[in-house]
């Protein structure tokens, strides 16, 4: 590599490398992890765009700095809206690892708006708050003493007021001919890895509580307004909860597989969403490294972190050295009933099939 094109490389990469060494929660754990991919249809002329915004969950982090996964939800959806609307998509994902969701809204959804307002857009899609709940997790696991709930109410109240702000701001922002508008709920990674005491122990009881009993009720809520937001205000609601936690088969004999069961349910109260989730369905929640397809198959949606999706599709260039801008042939171009041949053994194919089954007839 000659000088001058190594000192190139560093005035890129060195802003990064300064970021993530600053101090602070914000700033010591952020990637900028963008990608733009579209998938080129034989035949085709028309080319549509799908715009996707939040943290590593969409970036499609692989715990690599310099690169992600290549089909990330987004990129999947992509596939199913080639196939259904015989067009190029463009899967845009403006994605920051590590990013709470305040800082999503802030640095992504509205730094970055100019992507959603392109006269080719259709979809816009967002994800959010898996990092507060994170942060707040690792607070938690790491107190002694009496333990202080103040820091999980945080990230739920940050939580509820950014997905707000973040669907206001879309509706106002986002081109006018975009067809869908759809949130991500987020999953429980670690759920089994949780079943354990805490080191602090409760005011009250003077007891030590059950990690994952506590988390779980916080998680339920953040969720429960992220879909209750989106029916209010004009988005869908791909709810990964359900999709993630759930068996494809029926457990319990109530009747509904339990996927099904665990689903938000339009118009439902607060309290009726996380009485099912905690207490009367909690039985048939399972850790999603363990995705029950049957009662004899499973499928592991996670990584080997306990946090990301799996993937299919190989990786781009995303991070350090910048974004892959690219273009490639679908890997399916035809979907039996809408789903493509391993929809449901990978965790961001099961996501971008989630999203996939809110996509409109025609652009």
């Amino acid at each position: 590599m000659t000088m001058t094109r190594m000192n190139r490389v560093w005035r890129r990469v060195l802003p990064v490398l300064l970021g993530l060494v600053v101090t602070g929660p914000a700033l010591a754990s952020t990637l900028n992890q963008n990608v733009s991919w579209t998938i080129d249809r034989a035949g085709t002329t028309a080319k549509y765009r799908v715009v996707a915004y939040g943290d590593s969950i969409y970036a499609g982090y692989n715990g690599s700095t310099t690169s992600a996964a290549k089909y990330s939800a987004p990129t999947v959806d992509a596939e199913y809206l080639s196939a259904l609307w015989n067009a190029d998509i463009e899967s845009v994902r403006r994605t920051k690892s590590g990013a709470v969701a305040s800082d999503v809204y802030a640095n992504k959804i509205v730094a970055e708006r100019s992507y959603m307002q392109a006269t080719n857009t259709r979809v816009v899609t967002f994800e959010m708050c898996g990092n507060d709940g994170l942060q707040a997790r690792t607070a938690f696991k790491d107190q002694t003493g009496t333990c202080n709930y103040g820091v999980m109410d945080t990230a739920l109240a940050n939580c509820k007021t950014n997905v707000a702000k973040a669907m206001d701001y879309i509706n106002a922002n986002a081109y006018a001919g975009v067809k869908l508008k759809v949130i991500s709920n987020v999953y429980y990674p670690g759920y089994a890895a949780d079943n354990v005491q805490s080191s602090c122990k409760d005011a009250t009881t003077g007891a030590t509580v059950n990690l994952r009993d506590k988390f779980l009720p916080y998680l339920a809520k953040m969720n429960y307004w992220m879909c209750e937001y989106a029916r209010l205000k004009g988005f869908k609601c791909a709810d990964n909860f359900a999709e993630y936690m759930g068996a494809d088969y029926d457990s319990n004999g109530d009747g509904l597989v339990d996927a099904d069961g665990l689903r938000y349910q339009s118009g439902e109260t607060e309290l009726n969403y996380v009485t099912r989730l905690t207490s009367t369905l909690k039985s048939t929640l399972r850790d999603a490294n363990t995705k029950m397809l049957s009662a004899s198959s499973s499928y592991d949606y996670i990584q080997s972190d306990d946090v990301h999706p799996t993937y299919n599709g190989g990786t781009v260039t995303a991070g350090l050295f910048g974004g892959t801008t690219g273009t490639g042939a679908a890997r399916y171009i035809s979907f039996t009933s809408g789903k493509n041949p391993i929809w449901n053994q990978l965790g961001h194919e099961r996501m971008g099939w989630r999203i996939s089954t809110y996509n409109p007839a025609t652009p």
